[in-house]
């Protein structure tokens, strides 16, 4: 039996178009005008940080409402839009259906994570579904994947942890566990640093066998 940990936001769902037209739409209706990489530069942020920006760049809007407003659109997408990335459902199928634990950590609070999986049907397949709020620590924290192992009760260096992001993956190979990387278009300018960062690496969940024909080149089949 493998143990995984995924990340949600562009590796198991493609949330990043909707998370793009959703930020370009506030600023437009507000008639806020931007940089062409605003989306890149929000992106790091945060909600709480990205509201915080958009007030300095010259939204006129308490800070309370505008995140507020932010927060329910993404939930609205979450909810009823958000797709699942190609390939994951079935490749989550066969690893669930072999004995495999699957396990979700994302930055993404429950308010979207939940309804987005429930939607898609795949909530229950998972062992533990955390956001890292239930941690009290980000992905940036080394302790969150040791807690994160320690909670789904196996060793750190039996975990085969999935993200789309360079800091995440960085962050999770040092602390121990095995990592591979997932292509998204809003990551692509990253992808070799991701490629060298992990020890696996798909360009979608067709090739989740990549991570079976890792561990039997270095004998932990």
């Amino acid at each position: 039996m493998k143990t995984y940990l995924f990340d949600f936001d562009g590796t198991l769902v493609d949330s990043m178009p909707a998370y793009a037209s959703m930020m370009l739409g506030i600023l437009a209706e507000h008639h806020v005008p931007h940089e062409p990489d605003i989306i890149k530069i929000t992106t790091p942020l945060g909600y709480p940080g990205t509201a915080k920006l958009f007030i300095r760049m010259g939204l006129d809007m308490p800070e309370a409402e505008l995140l507020g407003v932010m927060n329910a659109r993404a939930v609205k997408a979450y909810t009823d839009e958000i797709p699942a990335k190609a390939h994951v459902i079935d490749a989550l199928r066969r690893l669930k259906a072999r004995g495999d634990s699957l396990n979700v950590l994302t930055a993404s609070p429950h308010a979207m994570l939940d309804p987005c999986l429930k939607r898609l049907g795949i909530y229950d397949w998972f062992d533990h579904v955390w956001s890292c709020d239930d941690f009290g620590t980000t992905k940036a924290d080394p302790q969150i994947y040791h807690m994160a192992a320690q909670a789904i009760g196996c060793d750190v260096g039996d975990v085969w942890f999935l993200d789309d992001n360079l800091g995440a993956n960085t962050t999770a190979k040092a602390a121990g566990m095995r990592v591979c990387g997932v292509y998204d278009d809003s990551s692509a300018e990253y992808t070799q640093e991701i490629r060298a960062a992990s020890d696996a690496y798909i360009e979608d969940f067709s090739q989740i066998g990549v991570i079976d024909r890792y561990d039997e080149a270095h004998g932990r089949a």
